[in-house]
């Protein structure tokens, strides 16, 4: 059950694909779930905007949307990403645009695994767990 990479609208080349891929599964295991079939899509702003717009009746822009296909305790998904919105975040956060890309990508997983943020207390959580899984991923470089 793979973790794939992908570009729509958008030309951007992951490095490190082998280790992110490593980390994913460690996460999922770690939470007590198994991996399936995990879709990463690296987009535009516009385009992300459009599916948020669709499918989530949203107006604004967003760096992630996550579709979740998880069937009982096997995590699917889809996981959208703006690029250039990760990209901005991460000059106003003042980080390396990589990191800000490893904090999305671990931040759909665990949205995936059944984590939110819609209140304070689950953002708190939320940034707890980011946190934790961007510590791990360094210890795999």
């Amino acid at each position: 059950m793979p973790v794939k990479f992908f570009n729509e609208d958008y030309s951007y080349q992951l490095k490190s694909k082998k280790i992110l891929k490593l980390w994913i599964d460690k996460a999922i295991h770690e939470e007590g779930y198994q991996q399936g079939d995990i879709n990463f899509i690296f987009t535009s702003d516009k385009y992300l905007l459009d599916i948020n717009k669709k499918y989530l009746n949203h107006n604004y822009y967003t760096d992630i949307v996550t579709f979740n296909y998880c069937i009982n305790s096997t995590i699917n998904g889809d996981i959208f990403i703006s690029i250039e919105t990760v990209k901005n975040n991460s000059k106003r956060f003042g980080v390396n645009m990589i990191e800000e890309l490893h904090r999305v990508i671990i931040h759909g997983i665990l949205h995936l695994i059944g984590f939110d943020d819609q209140n304070d207390t689950q953002k708190a959580l939320m940034r707890e767990k980011e946190n934790y899984y961007l510590d791990r991923l360094k210890n795999l470089f």
